[in-house]
């Protein structure tokens, strides 16, 4: 759960009814814990020895499941990226307990106050994880990364490495860094600006006390090392999903653009924040000049990423190119196998096909099961981050009850008006009579609810 942080725990009585009413699982059953601590002692026996290369890895600062680390080199004018991934499936006998509760989970949920993780912790946080503390068992992938941003993945090998460092995104310093990781990033990014892709990377919503008992929903802006790290997950699985639809296989990350009436409702959402947002321009278009430092914009750019349908995941099919709209290109997810079930399929299928192997049979198999699972998590996690803004929300206005706040229509249904507060990031309905969308109307609070996660509003003007 990455858009709430709730440092002062104002959220802490909220988060326990929503694990409970969700049914987050607080803890691994015993025989999977069990068989766990088993697998976390396995020594890798076919990978090769690049404990000589000199991989970093970059998370936020508390993190420890650590699925990736990185080293570059160059090749002429090429960048190669070298990409270790965490080699889950070296600890994970396809069939067994621990491979069954994790089709059970799908994903790894998120909340403010912890994670109900897709793997028990001796394998997810130290076995498995790419921590700095001694030899881990990984996939590498090799993308080659041409000048223009284009790329293709050049090889893949189990692997046993040596991470240097543990790097925090608000702490690292170029030093630390490999000397093309900047431009590396660059060129990623300009590709995307190629392709036209859109995608929204929003900043994270915090939980902030202002005075003695009230509270505040505070944006904190994507920081440059985050954007550069993602371009180098970003670059991974675009060079796999090329490699995995060359190949007739897959499963691929998919997504349609927002129908009209979402885009409709963004531009009154835009209005709503006081957003210029010209008649002549696409969402893709606009959302390219979007700052996570401006606060308005900030909220604009949650709301994008709520407004669609959202993505999901496809096997290949014959004749059909699976195509992810956000990304303008044919996507898989590879780079999280510790959070993401499906990654894991994805990363063997991805080393049989780099090294000239069939997919095995039970990887193909598992690409036809895997869409339903992951939607489940997946719409898991999304009721999940509902609940924790609702929640946030009701906090953040309690004590503000009687107050008058000015906002903006944004859609019309059977439930009443839609509307966005223009000087909160809040969206609520109001039983508002004769408006329509786009309208500006003056709204007083009438009531919140934390334990409820209700607000409630009436029309004034």
């Amino acid at each position: 759960m990455k858009t709430i942080v709730d440092p002062t725990h104002a959220l802490a009585h909220g988060l326990a009814a929503i694990r409970t009413q969700y049914k987050i699982p607080e803890a691994f059953p015993p025989a999977v814990l069990a068989a766990a601590e088993d697998a976390a002692r396995r020594a890798p026996t076919q990978h090769a020895d690049r404990t000589e290369m000199p991989f970093v890895t970059l998370d936020p600062a508390s993190s420890i499941d650590l699925d990736q680390a990185f080293a570059i080199d160059r090749s002429g004018n090429d960048l190669l990226l070298h990409y270790a991934i965490a080699d889950v499936a070296w600890f994970v006998d396809d069939g067994g307990v621990i491979d069954n509760e994790a089709w059970v989970r799908g994903e790894s949920q998120y909340l403010p106050d912890g994670k109900a993780a897709l793997y028990p912790p001796v394998l997810g946080e130290k076995a498995a994880s790419l921590l700095p503390d001694g030899p881990r068992p990984c996939v590498i992938f090799t993308v080659r990364v041409a000048p223009d941003g284009g790329v293709k993945l050049g090889g893949a090998e189990r692997a046993v490495i040596r991470s240097r460092a543990k790097l925090a995104y608000d702490s690292v310093t170029d030093a630390a860094l490999p000397p093309d990781f900047a431009a590396l990033a660059d060129r990623i990014q300009a590709a995307e600006d190629r392709r036209g892709a859109s995608r929204v990377d929003p900043p994270e919503q915090e939980v902030s006390k202002v005075g003695d008992s009230d509270f505040a929903l505070t944006y904190r802006p994507r920081l440059q090392s985050e954007d550069r790290n993602a371009a180098m997950s970003l670059a991974t699985n675009l060079a796999v999903a090329d490699a995995l639809l060359a190949h007739h296989t897959g499963l691929f990350r998919v997504m349609a653009p927002p129908d009209e009436r979402a885009i409709k409702r963004l531009r009154f959402t835009a209005r709503a924040f006081g957003l210029e947002w010209p008649a002549e321009e696409t969402l893709g278009q606009y959302q390219k000049n979007l700052s996570a430092a401006d606060p308005r914009q900030a909220a604009f750019m949650l709301a994008i990423r709520r407004a669609g349908e959202g993505a999901r995941y496809a096997p290949w099919q014959p004749g059909v190119i699976p195509w992810h709209v956000a990304m303008a290109a044919t996507y898989t997810h590879a780079t999280a196998p510790l959070r993401r079930l499906a990654d894991r399929y994805v990363v063997r299928a991805a080393l049989a096909i780099a090294n000239g192997q069939d997919v095995p049979d039970v990887v193909a198999q598992a690409f036809a099961k895997l869409p339903p699972v992951m939607a489940r998590a997946d719409a898991l996690g999304g009721q999940i981050e509902r609940a924790v803004v609702d929640l946030a929300e009701a906090v953040m206005l309690t004590g503000s009850e009687g107050k008058v706040f000015p906002a903006i229509v944004t859609d019309i249904d059977d439930r009443g008006a839609r509307m966005q507060l223009r000087d909160e990031p809040v969206v609520a309905r109001v039983g508002a009579h004769s408006v329509e969308p786009g309208d500006a109307i003056a709204v007083r609070l009438v009531s919140t609810d934390p334990d409820r996660r209700l607000i409630a509003f009436e029309r004034v003007a």
